[in-house]
């Protein structure tokens, strides 16, 4: 066991590592000047400059690379060097160190730097927008979850009929619906046509300053569209799902066996059917939890739900690259985290998976 979690978290530090390199392939080394994105029609040569020697951005690129992993790294290596470019700034970074002659050893929490739009730090702002990003995920899967169950469960039980097929029918269109347009239709049918009737605003946060002046006040409803926006996949894909584990079970043996003992057809499937059917749905439902990290993205931003999808479109738009290179790191460290969780509880129960993968 000890040997397979070993094995999980080397690879899911190989894969975050992977991403750093990518996001800063892609972001910090290709994109522009970021000392001219970040001071815009202010910059003078002399504050460029500065900027430049912040971000080691006067520098090669591999040193640009190297200085970049060791801010986001919770161990790093330092110079005790003020004039290095790998100095150890308290103004910066905030933790335990070694020092060893002239080398500072780093137990810190990881530094996303400073966003070139709003000058404050960028773990800052991340830390107040993540938990809106929370709210809305948990209420779109736990949509998606229960009323997936019960549908799938209805498919099920009425197999073959126009009920069974017209739902298998919808969670398809639904499974090939993408996010940004199902966010876009949802917006434009239920906020705009018929907003008179539903009350539903085209944009808002959960927590609002009320019209009247009386303060901040939670506004429930703006989680209502951006919410069912989100859960539409996963619905279906629970509820395809559901439908064929139960029919699966359902023609198993002890089933068989169960109803030869004159069990009641509800306490078949409630004391046996049902609970060995839901096994795979609650792996599908914990790793799309962590997927649907990227599909919150377009929905934030078209339903203007100030979450981490919010800030990253933004940071995109005015060329932010600390404030979207910070949030590619935290959404690719929360997939990875949430998958690594779900790979060792599933090798918990069912023990042949460490197994396999031990052996592969």
């Amino acid at each position: 066991m000890l040997q397979f979690i070993t094995q999980k978290i080397l690879y899911s530090l190989f894969i975050l590592w992977g991403v750093v390199s990518l996001v800063f392939l892609i972001f910090g080394a290709s994109m522009g000047d970021p000392a001219q994105m970040s001071l815009g029609e202010r910059s003078t040569e002399e504050s460029m400059q500065a900027v430049r020697k912040e971000f080691a951005l006067d520098q090669p690129v591999g040193i640009q690379y190297l200085s970049y992993l060791n801010d986001i790294s919770p161990l790093s290596i330092h110079s005790a060097n003020p004039k290095s470019t790998f100095y150890y700034n308290t103004s910066k970074y905030s933790g335990l160190t070694l020092s060893v002659g002239s080398v500072v050893f780093a137990l810190k929490a990881p530094y996303l730097r400073v966003s070139f739009q709003t000058k404050r730090s960028v773990s800052e702002t991340i830390a107040e927008t993540f938990p809106n990003t929370l709210i809305l995920a948990v209420s779109a899967m736990s949509l998606a979850s229960l009323l997936g169950i019960l549908l799938g469960l209805v498919c099920a039980l009425f197999k073959e009929t126009w009920l069974d097929k017209s739902i298998l029918f919808i969670s398809t269109l639904g499974m090939s619906l993408p996010s940004f347009f199902a966010a876009i239709l949802m917006a434009w049918v239920f906020a705009y046509l018929l907003g008179p009737y539903t009350g539903l605003n085209l944009t808002g946060n959960w927590i609002e300053l009320d019209p009247l002046g009386e303060g901040m006040h939670v506004q429930w409803k703006n989680l209502i569209l951006p919410a069912i926006t989100l859960g539409i996949r996963p619905l279906s894909v629970v509820v395809q799902l559901m439908r064929s584990s139960l029919l699966d079970h359902l023609g198993q043996d002890y089933i068989r066996t169960a109803r030869a003992k004159g069990l009641s057809e509800s306490r078949v499937l409630g004391r046996h059917a049902l609970p060995n059917a839901l096994n795979p749905v609650i792996t599908a439902i914990s790793g799309w939890f962590a997927s649907m990290l990227a599909g919150v993205i377009f929905v934030e931003y078209i339903f203007g739900w100030k979450g981490m999808g919010f800030i990253l479109i933004d940071g995109l738009n005015s060329l932010d690259l600390p404030m979207v290179m910070g949030c590619v790191m935290v959404i690719s460290l929360i997939f990875v985290a949430v998958n690594l969780l779900v790979d060792i509880l599933y090798s918990l129960l069912d023990p042949r998976i460490r197994l396999t993968n031990t052996h592969y």
